[in-house]
């Protein structure tokens, strides 16, 4: 009864959650520290008159863009503007670009020259005139999984991004947006977007789209690049309202034309045909190839830090061994992604430069499978390393276990593991960067549980289920976790809440629904009755630790505590 109970919470948790779409999906910002200006300034005034007019703007934007000007002097004068995507309402809009009013501020305090994306809109401002002028910096990137045939996607992919590309910046002094709709297979289509500010020449909204595709992922299921004057965009699913923007109707069949009649004699024309095709063909064909095999190479480059030199073969063998590949997992594909595995090793010495040695200043905490150190790449990035020990058998078994996810789960409620290092006896996991601890931190420490106010306390309920359906249904892996807890969820500086530590996940077939096991693994407390007593483990064990985990971020009490009154054993069976 317990159980149904706390799974039933959980799912109804899940349901409002999804049920929710007001709010508008934040996915960056950036705010230069180059130009400050002071609290009292004339410039701050002059920004919130120029935010303030934006979205008001907004309200009735009918092609979902405004710029404005607020101030008369430079370099007080403050110049900004909105892009909605072009599928949007007025009221959706609207309600995109007021939140970025806010968030903007609060995310880039006292800067003269900021951008906030959203999946619904962008916002910037400068102390500069940004109207009408191409920039192509910041351009992040986001990308989903690897796609099952990328040759094939390759190929239509490209020919969908550049006709979107051609119809958008060709848009007049209307909207600059156009999508297209392609199938990869019978089963499979691809949906894309191409967008740039109506502000933009026809030519520079070209040129601008052309840089977003040639930076956009390889093989990727989906992926996007943002700028400040245009965004690309390809999924495998409808992201945007296709009644909206309604894609283009493929062109119609037409007879190839005939061929002009020859003048020489037939013998020589034939035979002259037979060269050409023979030639051609063969040099076409190459020529492909070669353009595919540098795509991939580009990709699979920039996607790699220091990564260890020498025979690939050597390295897959040597991780073949160590990781020691079982059947499970080689019908799950996972050893289809050991070249991605060797792509990501990292060498000792830069981990070691990274943290300067894994010096004791840069410990940021340590358990049963060794330690994690902060540390930052030569090119600025802040990591995280999780040093294994050497003597832990558990710490093998997480190795092994996060090695063969990471070439398969992307998403931004997961953490991502950036790469690993083997060399001789030392086993190092590198992650992104996570700055606010993880959530057990802020929910059971006095001083801290003030800062989770309850629309944080949602957005972090919101987030874990977000991740925990990518887990159990959207990635090309079903995974379940078997370790959900205040402690494996990170907050990163906005308190998104992020899924880690994978050591305990268990990997199932596509078709995979439950499995039996004789090694219970996880934290009691969290544990569904079936899985701990019985070793039944399926989705079901990761919803009865979710509806744990919702008791404790709405109760504020630890699951482990003692609830005398009732003569209960955990948190579950108290509030049950």
């Amino acid at each position: 009864m317990n159980s149904c109970l706390t799974i039933c919470l959980s799912l109804s948790f899940f349901i409002k959650i999804f049920g929710t779409g007001a709010a508008p999906n934040y996915i960056y910002h950036d705010c230069p520290n180059t130009s400050l200006f002071s609290p009292n300034s004339t410039y701050r005034s002059n920004l919130h008159t120029l935010l303030s007019s934006l979205s008001s703007a907004a309200t009735h934007s009918t092609d979902g863009f405004a710029n404005a000007t607020a101030g008369q002097n430079p370099p007080d004068r403050a110049y900004g503007l909105f892009l909605c995507r072009g599928d949007l309402d007025i009221a959706t809009c609207s309600i995109c670009v007021a939140t970025g009013k806010q968030e903007i501020l609060r995310r880039c305090p006292n800067r003269r020259v900021s951008v906030i994306w959203y999946d619904e809109c962008m916002l910037r401002y400068s102390n500069q005139s940004i109207f009408s002028v191409m920039e192509q910096s910041p351009s992040p990137l986001l990308y989903d999984e690897n796609v099952m045939d990328p040759i094939r996607f390759m190929q239509v992919l490209l020919e969908t991004l550049n006709n979107v590309a051609v119809r958008a910046s060709a848009g007049g002094s209307g909207k600059k947006v156009a999508v297209a709709e392609a199938n990869i297979t019978s089963m499979q289509k691809l949906y894309a977007l191409a967008q740039c500010t109506p502000d933009l020449t026809a030519s520079d909204c070209g040129t601008c789209l052309q840089f977003g595709i040639a930076n956009l992922p390889q093989g990727k299921q989906g992926g996007s690049l943002l700028t400040p004057s245009c965004n690309v965009r390809y999924q495998l699913y409808a992201f945007y309202n296709t009644s909206a923007l309604p894609a283009p109707a493929p062109a119609p069949a037409t007879a190839p034309p005939r061929p002009a009649p020859a003048t020489g004699p037939k013998g020589k024309r034939n035979k002259a045909t037979v060269i050409i095709i023979a030639v051609a063909v063969p040099v076409g064909i190459g020529v492909v190839l070669l353009f595919l095999a540098c795509c991939f190479s580009q990709s699979k480059a920039t996607k790699t830090y220091n990564a260890v030199q020498g025979d690939q073969s050597s390295t897959g063998y040597a991780l073949r061994r160590i990781l020691g590949w079982n059947d499970e997992i080689v019908k799950a594909g996972c050893v289809n992604g050991i070249t991605k595995a060797e792509s990501l090793q990292y060498d000792l010495a830069t981990v070691q430069a990274a943290t300067d040695n894994f010096s004791h200043q840069n410990k940021l905490g340590e358990g049963g499978f060794g330690e994690v150190f902060q540390g930052r790449l030569p090119n600025g990035q802040k990591i995280a390393v999780k040093r294994l020990s050497k003597s832990s058998r558990q710490g093998i078994g997480e190795f092994k276990n996060e090695v063969v996810l990471v070439s398969k789960l992307q998403h931004r409620n997961l953490v991502r593991l950036l790469g690993f290092c083997l060399d001789g006896q030392e086993k190092l996991l590198i992650y992104e960067f996570v700055p606010n601890k993880s959530l057990d931190y802020f929910l059971f420490e006095p001083d801290k549980r003030g800062k989770l106010d309850w629309s944080r306390r949602y957005k972090i309920i919101s987030g874990i289920a977000r991740g925990m359906l990518y887990l159990h249904e959207d990635s090309r892996l079903r995974i379940i976790h078997r370790d959900l807890k205040p402690s494996n969820i990170l907050l990163d500086n906005d308190m998104n809440p992020k899924i880690s530590d994978f050591g305990m996940a268990r990997i199932f077939g596509v078709d995979q629904t439950r499995a039996n096991t004789k090694k219970i693994v996880g934290t009691f407390g969290y544990l569904s009755p079936e899985y701990a007593m019985r070793g039944q483990i399926s989705a079901k064990s990761d919803v009865y630790s979710f509806g744990v985990l919702i008791l404790e971020i709405i109760s504020g009490m630890k699951n482990n505590c003692s609830f005398q009154l009732d003569e209960g054993e955990n948190l579950a069976s108290y509030v049950s």
